[in-house]
């Protein structure tokens, strides 16, 4: 085989650069694991679209997502980690303890790796309608856990039936003045002890039967106008923030078929690790956590990611020396 035609090894592959996989490599690379990472897609992840990030531990007058991101990228290749633009498109994981799984980037570069992170996140489902999208990061959101502070005494809207959407609704009803929920069926899909807790806040609107027509604002959200799906009767409101909670899909397409997911496609994690079904393969931050969803609780499990694969390795490294 030629020098050219030569597949490079690697101690440690991180898939993925949002907070779960910029502290991975932070933790990896302190422990001499040379990790190196492929972006994806969208580099810096989700909190590239946020313009404020507020709750963010050390960040007293908050920081933009683009910005943070770019800093946490800086404090990883600080410590040797090799950050490259690329996406990994197809993988070939082993099952064998101390076996060498592989990755092929862009769909012609492949690499060999002994221990991978995974850190790919979910991306939020939006609606698709064209106002919203011109509007996200100016009022329109998904994350309400993010970015509802921002809002705090005025009127929004939020959009979902099922228990993140009534979870969201609420939290919302705290700090808002009015929150109008809009539900696409006749009924939420949410368990009935949310239901109950939408149903029992005064200050949510709780709309069946009703979906966005249109995003109204032209730099910021101002308004929005719903329409009935039963009557065809439409009605515009004023609000300053959107809400969108219908879901998010974990990016876990290309692990389908070699590492346990749950119906939805999250990755499974043995409890209170960041282990995978496979050696060797440890996953972080939104791909594996459907419950909390924050910058914080990523970069956390990337911590905890990064100190698995550090301590697999130290194991496989040991048995193979006494094996020897």
């Amino acid at each position: 085989m030629s020098e050219e035609n030569k597949t490079e090894r690697i101690k440690c592959l991180i898939i993925g650069s949002g907070p779960a996989g910029y502290t991975a490599a932070i933790y990896a690379a302190r422990a001499d694991l040379k990790p190196i990472m492929y972006t994806g897609m969208e580099p810096g992840g989700q909190l590239t679209t946020t313009t404020e990030v507020d709750n963010f531990p050390g960040y007293p007058e908050g920081i933009d997502g683009p910005t943070m991101m770019v800093q946490l990228q800086q404090q990883a290749e600080r410590f040797g980690t090799e950050v490259r633009i690329g996406m990994v498109t197809e993988v070939q994981l082993s099952k064998e303890v101390g076996g060498i799984h592989k990755a092929c980037v862009d769909n012609k570069t492949w690499v060999e790796a002994e221990t991978v992170i995974i850190s790919t996140g979910a991306t939020a489902k939006y609606l698709g309608i064209p106002s919203e999208q011109k509007l996200r990061g100016g009022g329109v959101s998904a994350c309400a856990v993010c970015d509802g502070f921002f809002y705090k005494g005025q009127d929004v809207a939020i959009v979902g039936g099922g228990d993140t959407a009534a979870e969201e609704a609420t939290y919302l009803a705290n700090i808002c003045n009015k929150v109008t929920m809009l539900v696409r069926k006749d009924e939420m899909r949410a368990s009935k002890a949310m239901q109950h807790r939408v149903t029992s806040t005064k200050n949510i609107d709780l709309r069946y039967n009703t979906e966005i027509d249109e995003v109204l604002g032209e730099q910021v959200v101002d308004g929005l106008r719903m329409v009935n799906n039963q009557t065809q009767e439409k009605e515009e409101i004023a609000i300053t923030g959107l809400f969108i909670a219908i879901g998010h899909k974990p990016n876990t397409d290309i692990f389908k078929g070699q590492l346990e997911m749950d119906e939805t496609g999250y990755l499974i994690t043995e409890p209170k690790t960041t282990k995978t079904n496979l050696p060797g393969v440890f996953a972080s931050g939104d791909v594996q956590d459907k419950d909390y969803r924050q910058a914080v609780t990523a970069a956390g499990t990337g911590c905890m990611a990064a100190l698995d694969a550090e301590r697999y390795l130290a194991t496989v490294e040991s048995e193979e020396e006494v094996t020897a």
